[in-house]
């Protein structure tokens, strides 16, 4: 659908909760570096940034409202950006906890998983002999028996606490089930089209990067949601260029940015989410498309405009 338009909306994943600070010297950790990130994410052409918070002490992941207000203010100042705030957090987390910035803070968009999964992060303890912090290690090699919870009524009491702050919703369907899900809450009457589907490949515990499960993923949606929806893929890793190449030829849209991989190519880190956001953009460019603008992005989307949040 986007594509047809010619216009492809970049989301960018600033920091995430994934990775850890001893993978990277380039992931943004404290708000002024996730600021940073955001603004240059938004001036290489993303018309959407999507934030997490970290405690800038040791990096680790938070959902404390107060993180998200030192950097949320200097972002939307510097950049017309569209904002989108994470309702996911860390598996680690309550989902109480986890609500709290889209609920206090009332973004133009939020994140929300369709659905209780296995996320496995411990495979990642293999490559990294030293660690900054005390908690990485824990973190990555808990995760083998750690279920990242996204209930029936979590998902309710997230959409339902959100309805008031005309806050549209990012969600983010890393299997087949989610979009499902995503149906059952459509019939319900509690998500309104346009919804924005963010299809997640590559996560141990979720759908794998196969061109065929891309394939699969778009069929499925086109059929449950026919034009009331817009596609979008986040590919994890080394996955993500080749993944994004393929939704844009697909018609979708794409998602980069270091929560979803540290790389710019073989071998070479990414240095800011900025570079990131120049790969894709030449690529989609190189295609024939064109990238969405913050202002066509809130149109295609239907959003409520930026200037009605609470930051």
């Amino acid at each position: 659908m986007a594509a047809a338009q010619g216009k492809v909306i970049i989301t960018c994943a600033v920091t995430g909760s994934i990775h850890t600070p001893s993978m990277s010297p380039y992931l943004p950790v404290t708000p002024a570096e996730i600021a940073r990130a955001g603004i240059g994410a938004a001036q290489a052409g993303a018309a959407i940034v999507h934030l997490h918070a970290r405690n800038p002490k040791d990096g680790s992941p938070s959902q404390d409202p107060a993180l998200f207000h030192e950097f949320l203010p200097q972002i939307a100042v510097a950049a017309d950006v569209v904002i989108n705030l994470t309702t996911g957090g860390a598996a680690t987390m309550s989902v109480e906890e986890r609500l709290q910035p889209a609920l206090q803070l009332k973004p133009e968009v939020a994140s929300l998983n369709m659905g209780s999964m296995n996320f496995g992060l411990y495979e990642m303890l293999g490559r990294y002999k030293e660690f900054k912090h005390d908690w990485e290690k824990p973190y990555l090699a808990g995760s083998d028996e750690r279920i990242f919870k996204n209930t029936f009524k979590d998902i309710q009491r997230i959409l339902e606490s959100c309805r008031e702050n005309e806050t549209r919703f990012e969600v983010e369907c890393y299997d087949i089930g989610h979009l499902y899900t995503c149906a059952h809450f459509l019939d319900r009457g509690l998500i309104k089209p346009p919804l924005f589907i963010q299809s997640v490949f590559g996560i141990r515990g979720g759908i794998g990067p196969h061109p065929e499960d891309v394939m699969h993923m778009k069929r499925t949606a086109d059929r449950l949601f026919g034009d009331a929806y817009l596609w979008s893929v986040l590919g994890a890793g080394r996955n993500q260029m080749f993944i994004a190449a393929m939704s844009a030829v697909m018609g979708g849209n794409v998602r980069v940015g270091l929560e979803d991989s540290l790389w710019l190519g073989r071998g070479q880190l990414a240095k800011t989410n900025a570079e990131q956001v120049s790969k894709a953009k030449r690529i989609l460019e190189e295609l024939g498309l064109s990238v969405a603008t913050p202002n066509e992005a809130r149109e295609m989307l239907k959003l409520k405009g930026g200037r009605n949040v609470a930051f």
